[in-house]
Parts: structure tokens; sequence; C-alpha cells
């Protein structure tokens, strides 16, 4: 059935509830319920009912329901390396080593230092939470020593999180986007997903921002303010200023008696980044031909694995793992185990509802065929050169105005992907477009849930923090327009 304008009514209501409540659970619930009152024609109860059952159906699909239960079982792995004190023990390494560089040459350490706090955000690319807590969490007490302002740790620790998750996607992001790729019927996900990293140039240029920043000691805009103000007075914030002090990565205490030590933070999250790639070579290798070379097969397998089973294997071995070590060392019993377990799963429970209603709302958007009457409606204007541009501004403003990354994903790729099949645009393209203007509103909105999850971490005064970002990020985000437009006409 063609629904016409119709079809492009539930977004758009999700983009303006968004808008107004500031609440992207409500706004996607309700474009839900649109969605499929209009399906039902008009009827509220069967509309109701619909509705129910197609957040039902999204547990039909098994890549969807690896993907929530992953996110949950984050949680869980988060609180495990808070009690174990691996948190603590790791920022006893990191002061040791501050000290050794300042030693030899006084004043590189404050380089030094920025620079280890941007590669552990990167290198925690597994969850944006978990890495902008991290950093933030871990480098506060380092960076006040140095008197470097909180706005710049804040800084570092937003702007290597969603971009490291993103391009980094042995993940739940990756898991995500997958799961949004299959519901617009692209056979391969995760080859689809992994082609469009080299054209997501704001993450790119985002991490590459932060690293020009601190080698050449050039601040621009109101981070060298806070930069002048830090070094000639002190002050790690403005008079007046409020910070969002967390004084724990978690809600849960450590653990009391123990030594803290670095490696029970370290190994677990090495064996779930370790085992992604693994279980994509292994969930993917009966589809190899044997015909080709190793590394041929080796490729195909991770391109033809099942990224939301991956993800979900990866977590559980590093839960297991941890569980073992602890066991060994005398840190945890069976009860605290799952008692723990418990609580961790209850604290990532906001991020599995909300890819519970992104799935759903992208079920109800190709039933409609929204994707399809945006396209038919654009083809006459919006030639395939210049959709990649477009799709950027529009992922990042709804980005920016809802504060969420993975609800703009939600919503534009029902829309996006659609329309580079009508209008003949490289997918992969229009897929980077989407996601980097995903990261790059994000970045850019004060209700956004990492924006503050940093200041939180390192208790910075949250306005002060997206004053302080937004400059680089419009470098960054108008940049990658210019990018996008270059890239249209020349691809």
């Amino acid at each position: 059935m063609d629904y016409g304008f119709l079809s492009v009514l539930p977004p758009i209501i999700a983009i303006i509830l968004a808008l107004r409540t500031k609440q992207v659970y409500i706004a996607l619930l309700f474009g839900i319920w649109f969605s499929w009152l209009i399906i039902k024609g008009w009827n509220p109860l069967d509309g109701t009912l619909a509705m129910i059952e197609g957040m039902v159906n999204v547990f039909k699909s098994e890549g969807n329901t690896r993907t929530i239960m992953f996110s949950a079982l984050v949680g869980a792995l988060l609180i495990f390396i808070q009690f174990s004190r691996g948190v603590e023990g790791f920022i006893n390494i990191l002061n040791k080593l501050i000290e050794r560089v300042e030693k030899k040459q006084v004043g590189y350490s404050r380089v030094v230092v920025q620079v280890l706090a941007t590669l552990t955000g990167l290198l925690l690319f597994v969850e944006t939470s978990i890495s902008s807590l991290t950093v933030g969490t871990l480098y506060r007490p380092v960076f006040d020593k140095l008197k470097i302002p909180r706005e710049k740790l804040a800084y570092i620790a937003d702007s290597s999180s969603a971009p490291s998750s993103i391009l980094i996607p042995f993940n739940a992001w990756g898991a995500f986007i997958m799961g949004l790729l299959l519901t617009q019927g692209i056979d391969k996900p995760f080859s689809v997903m992994m082609s469009s990293i080299k054209y997501n140039f704001y993450p790119l240029l985002a991490i590459a921002i932060v690293f020009i920043v601190i080698f050449t000691k050039k601040d621009w805009g109101a981070m060298k303010k806070a930069e002048k103000r830090t070094r000639e007075t002190g002050l790690l914030m403005n008079e007046g200023s409020t910070p969002m002090v967390s004084d724990a990565v978690t809600s849960f205490p450590p653990k009391e008696g123990i030594k803290a030590k670095a490696y029970n933070m370290i190994v677990p999250l090495g064996v779930m980044v370790f085992m992604m790639p693994i279980n994509l070579i292994y969930t993917g290798w009966d589809s190899v031909k044997s015909s080709t070379s190793f590394l041929d097969q080796i490729s195909q397998a991770i391109g033809n694995g099942s990224g939301s089973s991956s993800v979900l294997y990866a977590v559980i071995a590093s839960l297991l793992v941890a569980i073992s070590m602890y066991f060994i060392q005398g840190i945890m019993k069976p009860k605290e185990a799952v008692d723990l377990t418990l609580k961790g799963i209850s604290e990532l429970m906001p991020l599995a509802l909300l890819m519970l209603l992104a799935f759903a709302i992208g079920d109800a958007c190709k039933e409609l065929e929204t994707g399809v009457y945006v396209a038919n409606a654009t083809k006459e204007w919006l030639s395939p050169e210049l959709l990649p541009a477009v799709v950027f501004v529009i992922s990042s403003f709804i980005a920016f105005s809802t504060g969420t990354s993975w609800g703009t994903f939600a919503i534009m790729m029902a829309i996006s992907i659609p329309m580079a099949n009508i209008h003949g645009a490289d997918i992969t393209i229009v897929v980077a477009a989407t996601l980097g203007g995903g990261i790059f509103g994000d970045h850019c909105s004060p209700i956004s849930d990492t924006s503050i999850i940093s200041s939180m971490a390192s208790a910075s005064d949250h306005i002060d923090h997206v004053k302080t970002q937004l400059p680089y990020a419009l470098v960054g985000g108008v940049i990658t327009t210019i990018l996008y437009l270059l890239i249209g006409f020349l691809v």
C-alpha cells in the first residue's frame, strides 16, 4: 500500500517531540505508535495492539535479541572492573609514569598525560559510557595536579569516546548499526559498515583535531580562555561554575580490604576486545570458500560473520574470565557475582530499551516505506552528488536536537538507505554520512548523554564543556560537509 506523505509523519513527529520534550524514549515510542496507527487505518485499538506486537517482533530477530543482551551484560562488566579495584590500580600506574616523565623533561608531562587520556578513550571503544567515564575519572587527579583545565579533560573524554566506538565497531555500536542495516534489506551489513569507515570523515577529523591541539599546544575560542585562566590563576574552572562531580565509575562501591591491581581491569577488557574478531571468524567460517588463500579466507569469514553473535560471545567470555580471576584472588564470591551482574544489567537497561525502540521504529518505517517516499519526493531536485552532504547535515540537526546519535541512526537509516538506492548513490558513503552526522550533532548538543557523562566524570561545568568543545566540533563538521560535497561529485 502506498501511504504517500503519511509515511514521513511518524519520524517527523518523533523529531518534533524529541525537540520539545528532550525525551528520545517518549519520542520514539510515540513515533512507533503513530506508524502503526496509520498502517491500521487510524483505528486506535488496532494501532496500539500492533505497536505492542511490533516491539515484541523485534525479538523475533536473533540479531536484535543478541544485541540487546550484549548491552545489558556490558553493564555487569563495568561493575566488575570497578568492584575489583582494577580502575584504581590503573590510576596508580599512571601516576608513576607521570612522575618519571616529569623527572626527564619538566613541562612535557602535560602533553604526555593528554595523549595518554586520548589513547585510553580510543582503546575503550567497547562502549562510549565506559570510555568517557573511565577517562574522566582516571585522569582527573592527574590533570588537576598538572593544572590542566577541567574543560580540556571533558573535551578529550567526549571526543575520544563516540568517534572510536563508531570507527572500531566491534561493540554494541557495530551490532546496533548492523541490525539497522539488516532492517533495510542490506544482505552483508558487516561488509557495508566496515567499507563505510573510510568515508566517515567527522569521527576521523574529531580525533585528529584532539591530537593537533595537544601537540601544537594551540587552543582557540573558549578553550583558549580556559587554558589561560588555569595557567595564570590556577583555577581549574571558571568562578561560579558548577561542576558535575562523580566520585566513581559506577554507583557500586569498590571492594574494601584488597590491593588495587590494574590487570583486574585490563585483562577482562582485553579479552572482550580480542574475542570480537575471533568470534567473527568463527561465526563466518562456514561460508568461506576453501579454494582461496588463508588470508582471503579470514577476510571472508570476518565479512560474513555474525556481528551480534560475536559481541555477545565476547562479553560473556570477558565476564567468565573476570569472575574466574576474582574468584582465584578471593575478591568475589558466587553470591556477589550474581548480585553484581544483576546490578550492572539494571544500570544499562536504559540503553537496552533505546535499542528496542530504535529497532521497532526502523521496522515500522520500513513497513510504511518512508525512505522510498522521501527518495521519490526528492528525486527531481536532489542529485546523487548532493545526497551525502544533505544526509550529513540532516543527521547532524536531528542528533543536535535530540542529544542522541543512536536515536538519529534509527530514524535516518530508514530514510537515507532507500534514498541512496533510488538516487543511485554509493550506499557506503551515505551510511557513513548518516553515522558521522549523528556523531557531529551529538558532540555539539548540550543534551547529549555522552557530553553530560564527560562533564560529570571530569567534574566540569557542563555548559562550560559544551562551549569549549563546540568550536572544535564545528571545524570538523564544516570540513566534513565540504568533503562530502567534493566526494559526491568526484566518486
